[in-house]
């Protein structure tokens, strides 16, 4: 996962990631926190907003054991085109 500070960057996460659909390369926002879901919104919860900054900023790149040298690179060269 990578975050994406807007302020720094010029751009935020949904359009990487729209950057990176439009090569056919898959991303996705991180996991949503459980405290954000409806289900559990009306349990207390403790900590602080990492979780929510995560969600709000971060996104899940590919990666895996068969990510090759030129995968890798493909995506790298989206990402700081878009940024």
């Amino acid at each position: 996962m990578i975050t994406i500070d807007p302020a720094q960057s010029g751009t935020d996460r949904e359009a990487i990631r729209v950057a990176l659909e439009a090569e056919h390369i898959e991303a996705r926002p991180g996991w949503k926190p459980m405290h954000l879901q409806p289900i559990f919104e009306r349990y207390e919860r403790s900590g602080g907003s990492v979780a929510e900054a995560f969600f709000r900023d971060g996104l899940c790149l590919p990666s895996g054991s068969n990510l090759t040298e030129q995968d890798l690179e493909s995506v790298v060269a989206v990402v700081r085109r878009a940024c």
